[in-house]
């Protein structure tokens, strides 16, 4: 049965079936560049009121340095108590 079919046959099939899946909302997924409107301006537009509140890249960099280096002096200490408390109890097992 196989060798009825036409590659040309088949490849219409597959054209026609896509061709009837396509609706518009697929074709705005498509990422089509689309000139935004008035509303969409004034929406991505900066805001005077919200300026004291924007934060800065370099002092996020700073802050989220400051607090991995904060993290693993955390880490580190817990493990030294951690390793304190069991060879206490070592020592005090073999006494």
């Amino acid at each position: 049965m196989a060798f009825f079919l036409n590659k040309s046959t088949l490849a219409s099939h597959f054209r026609s079936t896509s061709q009837k899946i396509e609706d518009p909302v697929s074709l705005s997924r498509r990422q089509f560049h689309v000139e935004p409107g008035t509303r969409e301006k004034a929406l991505l537009a900066e805001d005077a009121a919200l300026k004291p509140f924007k934060s800065y890249k370099q002092s996020v960099k700073k802050l989220r340095k400051i607090g991995d280096v904060l993290t693993i002096v955390v880490v580190a200490g817990c493990c030294y108590e951690i390793y304190v408390k069991a060879s206490t109890r070592e020592e005090a097992r073999k006494q």
